[in-house]
């Protein structure tokens, strides 16, 4: 792993270990542990193939929150343990697995987890160790990279218990066209790693021990670039789409005069004069 790091004060350094003590202590479905500037998300209810409850939920959208807020992250893997990614909704469990929210159907917020489209332009790598279906693959459409163990299973299978999937129907076929989209999503049938892969769900399909190396391998390999372009570089291509040519290139423009403002990008350039490795600090 690349050893880059912060050089943090004593109490930045005991803040921010408070911090992730406290999001620990009240997580039991749901692990955030941070190495280096790598966090690892487990979903950890593994005697129920990592389905998501209300308890479940909340735990969740914590450690992608957590994530998210925390300076010293800048790459995260996500993962489950045994036997799957994870298996979906809790249909059996009481409580809401979207979460609760006050108010009607109308002041109940539509983007209320990472599953749901939060903003979070760090990269995201999904390492995929077994069954990962429902919510679990419409979450595996939001991340960055996917890395599949030679176990994994992708599905959705809504359809056969009579309800549609929804944020996975608008997700899926952005990233693997339509057909094969509409494949998984109207059958409700499962695919193996090696048939993801060749309709590009997922981008490698590794030993199963291997997965979470291969991840983190992966993730030293995104830790060479500077954070905060990278982090720019990934906003541009998620907004640009949705954008007229002019105006993307616009936004792309205006995020390049932001990210060449920051002593990352001085640093940037004096390595490249120097004829050294750049030390990143994000800021």
């Amino acid at each position: 792993m690349c050893p880059r790091r912060f050089h943090e004060s004593p109490g930045e350094l005991a803040a921010r270990k408070a911090a992730l003590a406290s999001l620990a202590a009240v997580a039991d479905m749901v692990r955030y542990e941070l190495d280096g500037h790598v966090a690892t998300i487990t979903y950890h209810r593994p005697d129920k193939l990592n389905v998501i409850d209300q308890q479940m939920r909340t735990e969740l959208n914590a450690a992608f929150a957590a994530f998210r807020d925390d300076e010293h992250a800048w790459v995260a893997i996500v993962t489950g343990a045994g036997r799957a990614f994870c298996a979906g909704a809790d249909i059996h469990s009481p409580g809401n697995p979207t979460g609760e929210f006050a108010g009607t159907f109308w002041e109940k917020p539509t983007v209320n987890s990472f599953e749901s489209g939060w903003e979070i332009y760090k990269p995201v790598i999904a390492a995929v160790n077994g069954y990962c279906l429902g919510y679990g693959l419409t979450l595996v459409t939001w991340c960055d990279f996917v890395i599949a163990s030679e176990q994994a299973i992708f599905g959705y299978p809504e359809v056969r218990i009579g309800t549609p999937t929804i944020v996975g129907a608008i997700r899926l076929p952005q990233r693997i066209g339509w057909q094969y989209a509409m494949e998984l999503l109207l059958t409700g049938e499962q695919i193996n790693a090696e048939r993801a892969k060749e309709i590009g769900l997922a981008g490698w399909v590794v030993p199963h021990s291997s997965l979470l190396s291969a991840a983190r391998e992966f993730a030293g390999r995104l830790l060479a670039a500077a954070p905060l372009a990278a982090r720019a570089t990934k906003e541009v291509a998620r907004r640009a789409p949705d954008m007229s040519a002019v105006d993307a290139v616009r936004f792309g423009e205006t995020m390049r005069l932001v990210a060449d403002a920051t002593q990352d990008a001085a640093e940037g350039r004096a390595a490249t004069l120097e004829r050294r490795s750049p030390v990143w600090r994000g800021r």
